[in-house]
């Protein structure tokens, strides 16, 4: 091939991408927009006085109230608020928590990484678990299939905070294998992230054996063997790659999951991060940290939505030709 086809191919290619990626881009702040505007009207809408909205249960002094109408400025138009606020996010002012008396961000980024390294965790182990197990039942009937099966059901049907509780008593108050609560390093990660991985796996692993055992009922599978491959490496290089699209189409929900269930899984067991701040925040009727919460989450989905679109994109090279 010479250098000239050779630049035009990676220049198709390059432009194959460049459109869905730009789209994707603008889509997600479309979202995050609006994720914004929604939080900042359900502010402004709400019962009572935007001041006692945000001051919240924190103390009320005259002082107090003109900080925040100066932060917030609540002496203008609602039009030039509705500025002020997007300005302010622009620049990643979040603003101030009245009732810990800190800025939210502050707060935000203080709590961030143990629900990170959870979430994070607990998605690792259940899609390790899920991935492996899919490959070793996909087309084969086996008693070892069925158990598997069954164990899928049971933990996609049980809530995440009932198994963890389940582990906490077993591994923690009766055997003493790992701490009842709090952050003490990996040892302590451990029941946390199964608990909320196990949910994910159960799923994930039913999808994929399905996804597996269609590939495998291809035209190009049964060409494959006629060829003399063996089956494990027809499932490996063949197969899994088609039954990855609609296991990819998940991360979306993966998302929820992970970011529902750490609120409760921190609770659980005792562990400081987002799931705390946000339900002391809820109780505490601390409006700016609410809202900061949720364009965090918004963020979060978008981030993780662009990612399986592109996804997407590199499983299946046709989607491009066709965006």
């Amino acid at each position: 091939m010479s250098t000239l086809q050779l630049t035009r191919r990676r220049g198709l290619a390059a432009a194959g991408w460049l459109g869905p990626v730009v789209r994707r881009l603008g889509s997600g702040l479309a979202v995050l927009w609006a994720a914004a505007t929604a939080a900042y009207v359900a502010l402004l809408f709400a019962p009572g006085d935007t001041v006692d909205v945000l001051i919240g249960d924190g103390l009320d002094t005259p002082e107090r109230r003109a900080q925040i109408i100066a932060e917030w400025g609540l002496d203008r138009s609602a039009l030039e608020q509705y500025g002020d606020y997007l300005a302010r996010l622009l620049r990643g002012d979040l603003g101030h928590s009245y009732i810990l008396q800190r800025g939210v961000g502050d707060v935000l980024s203080s709590q961030i990484w143990p629900t990170v390294s959870l979430a994070l965790t607990a998605a690792v182990f259940g899609v390790a678990l899920a991935l492996v197990l899919a490959l070793a039942t996909a087309g084969r009937r086996s008693r070892f299939g069925d158990l598997v099966g069954l164990s899928e059901l049971v933990v996609v049907s049980v809530p995440p905070f009932l198994i963890g509780i389940l582990l906490l008593a077993v591994f923690s108050f009766t055997l003493g294998w790992f701490p009842v609560s709090g952050d003490r390093g990996l040892v302590s990660l451990v029941l946390p992230a199964v608990a909320l991985g196990l949910q994910i796996s159960g799923v994930l692993g039913q999808v994929l054996r399905e996804g597996l055992e269609r590939a495998l009922e291809e035209p190009f599978a049964v060409t494959a063997r006629s060829r003399g491959i063996t089956e494990w490496r027809l499932v490996i290089r063949h197969a899994l790659r088609h039954a990855l699209l609609p296991a990819v189409t998940l991360l979306g929900w993966f998302t929820g999951v992970l970011l529902g269930g750490a609120i409760i899984i921190e609770a659980v067991f005792g562990r400081p991060g987002l799931g705390q701040v946000t339900v002391s925040a809820v109780t505490g009727k601390d409006m700016p940290v609410v809202m900061a919460v949720v364009l965090l989450s918004a963020l979060a989905y978008v981030t993780v939505s662009t990612i399986v679109d592109l996804a997407y994109l590199a499983i299946d090279p046709r989607l491009r030709r066709s965006r």
